[in-house]
């Protein structure tokens, strides 16, 4: 969890990542074991709890800020801190549910840089088969 905090701001009860597996040039790989105890399951849905869908966005744009921080880190902003903060969302896509207990995996993909704005791709597996799928953007906002 260090390395995660380490690399962006987000923290419990808004932090939907709990480990990197990899992060490269192009890409990164984390997961998040979704669990059972979350309090969103009490009222999403109360006899058929489903992970919402915007929450299972918003681990993917957190694997998206991993990314960047680890891709950018301080150098590239003349020794000062920057946030990765969303910036776009486009084409988000619902393929299967996520449940308590599921163990998916979030991969991030860059597709371009245009300036301050990163535009990357994720997708969510579980079991190996794609659950959800996004389109988003990532701005850098430096820190005062």
């Amino acid at each position: 969890m260090e390395e995660i905090h380490r690399r962006i701001p987000h923290r419990p009860p808004f932090l939907f990542v709990d480990r990197i597996i990899e992060i490269n040039e192009e890409d990164a790989t984390c997961e998040l074991k979704v669990r059972e105890d979350l309090d969103i399951f009490k009222g999403h849905y109360p006899n058929n709890p489903i992970f919402p869908g915007v929450l299972s966005c918003e681990s993917v744009f957190q694997t998206g800020a991993i990314f960047l921080s680890e891709k950018i880190g301080k150098e590239a902003l003349n020794n000062k801190s920057a946030t990765p903060v969303l910036s776009r969302i486009r084409d988000a896509r619902f393929k299967r549910m996520i449940k308590p207990g599921d163990l998916i995996e979030i991969k991030v993909y860059l597709q371009e840089q245009i300036g301050k704005f990163y535009n990357l791709r994720g997708e969510i597996r579980l079991s190996g088969k794609v659950v959800t799928t996004v389109s988003f953007a990532l701005a850098l906002v430096e820190e005062a």
